[in-house]
């Protein structure tokens, strides 16, 4: 096993025992980038000097350092950091560099983490494949050939790849999970509120919540450990109290009820998939958990009601970007002319349709009958959860309908790019916490496993997710995943 893939808990007691430092761990980190990051394209920049400065800092200091001490860590690129360029994957932004950072790096970099670089995305966190962004599509370290999942699938492809040891991507309607799920990784989307969005890049502002990609649970339940809590800078933080999430893990889920919706589990998910979520219900099963089939009566709609509310919440927050304040400016005969000259030039085709599909539903005459009805089923389908929930601790279905499909399969048909996410939007409508865990592979590329839970029910959860990770089907490494084949 390469050594980013060690579990984070080992690392550190190496780190505290001296039998490693934050230099070796920067030094693994920067060489398994040289090798595979030619392949892999999963970062947009490498912060080399910063991380060596970092790096050398935490060696040089005494005592308690920090639960995540020297750690080397990927950010998605629509997270804020402080003189480190920020571009959210857009041509618009490229140059940008902040002159402040979000507070989940201020948590994390207290806590002794090392940002070694930012990880390439979907342009403002727009697709389900990576293959929008800005700048170079991401691959996928199963088959190179395949895509990793977006938007966060630069994240997920570098932890997969063992490139840095946990990476933060953003989740709006499965963007942490899904990409978790194709590159056979565990990827957590927190309540919406339970971590700060203070210095995130605004896609769709009450949906969007930042997440940990990791190599396993227990490495999400430490980072989320650091990253959660009630943050004044943010208006939509909740001050809920944030449990020991590290005592959740038990490896005990006996009398757990789990609810299977039929929904999710019908034609239109892929039979191979189908089959490792069964195979990892049976494990839960054995575990002495209860698994009873349930309905989401409402599902049907969310994917429609998703891509009414994201796109109109996107065509105000990306009004802002005009080549005024920041990023690119096309130069114009006048005011409007510049605007119109930089947003062409700026924004990728994904975002465009997104943008108009916003405005249109938010237009004078259209706005009762798109953007409320959709608002409507949003509450109907966060019912359908309250009701789930009165009854069982856990929802469980897959992350995503299918394996990582072909790069260039889905990009001429936007629709069936859009329905890859059905899985994932109806929890990100309601605001829930879950995970993706990976349960094993369907024709060579890695299935998830989505736990879902009540609103600020992560440390149930992390639970669940960590007992079937300690008795159901261990991942093989991949291709380009370093460590023995």
């Amino acid at each position: 096993m390469s050594l980013l893939k060690k579990p984070l808990k080992e690392i550190h007691n190496g780190l505290e025992s001296g039998e490693l430092t934050a230099s070796d761990l920067l030094d693994a980190s920067l060489q398994r980038i040289r090798e595979t990051d030619g392949t892999l394209r999963a970062f947009l920049q490498v912060d080399e000097a910063g991380a060596r400065r970092r790096a050398q800092a935490l060696d040089q200091r005494s005592g308690n350092r920090g639960p995540l001490a020297g750690i080397p860590m990927g950010i998605k690129d629509n997270i804020s950091t402080e003189g480190v360029a920020t571009t959210a994957g857009s041509k618009i932004l490229e140059g940008y560099t902040p002159l402040y950072q979000a507070t989940v790096m201020d948590r994390l970099e207290g806590a002794g983490a090392n940002l070694v670089g930012k990880m390439n995305m979907d342009e403002f966190g727009m697709g389900s494949s990576n293959e929008n962004s800005g700048f170079y599509e991401t691959r996928n370290p199963w088959d190179p050939e395949r895509v990793p999942g977006g938007s966060s699938g630069g994240s997920a492809a570098a932890v997969a790849a063992g490139q840095v040891s946990f990476a933060l991507g953003s989740d709006t309607g499965g963007s942490i999970r899904q990409p978790a799920a194709f590159c056979g990784v565990v990827g957590l989307k927190p309540t919406y509120g339970r971590v700060s969005r203070f210095g995130l890049i605004a896609f769709a502002s009450s949906l969007d919540q930042i997440g940990p990609l990791t190599g396993n649970v227990e490495d999400a339940s430490y980072v989320l450990q650091v990253m959660a809590g009630h943050d004044p800078l943010d208006s939509t933080s909740a001050d809920v109290e944030v449990p020991d999430y590290l005592s959740a893990l038990t490896g005990d889920v006996k009398g757990l009820k789990v609810a299977v919706p039929r929904e999710l589990m019908g034609d239109g998910i892929a039979p191979g998939v189908k089959d490792r979520v069964n195979r990892a219900l049976k494990v839960l099963e054995g575990l002495g958990a209860v698994v009873e089939e349930v309905s989401l009566p409402h599902l049907e709609y969310a994917v429609a009601a998703y891509y009414l509310l994201a796109p109109a919440e996107a065509s105000s927050n990306l009004a802002r970007y005009d080549g005024v304040r920041f990023g690119q400016r096309v130069a114009g005969e006048n005011l409007i002319d510049m605007y119109s000259r930089t947003r062409s030039a700026g924004f990728g085709e994904e975002v465009k349709r997104r943008i108009m599909l916003g405005t249109y539903a938010l237009s004078s005459g259209y706005y009762d009958a798109y953007y409320k009805k959709a608002q409507q089923v949003r509450t109907l389908i966060r019912r359908d959860f309250e009701n789930i929930f009165d009854r069982y601790d856990v929802v469980v279905g897959p992350s995503a309908p299918t394996t990582a499909f072909k790069l260039g399969e889905k990009t001429e048909d936007p629709l069936t790019m859009y329905l890859n996410d059905i899985c994932t939007i109806p929890v990100s409508l309601a605001g829930l916490p879950a995970v993706s865990v990976p349960c094993g592979l369907s024709d060579g590329l890695p299935v998830g496993l989505q736990i879902v839970g009540r609103p600020f029910a992560e440390a149930r959860v992390l639970q669940v997710a960590h007992a079937y990770e300690q008795h159901g089907e261990r991942l093989p490494e991949p291709k380009l995943g370093g460590g023995a084949q």
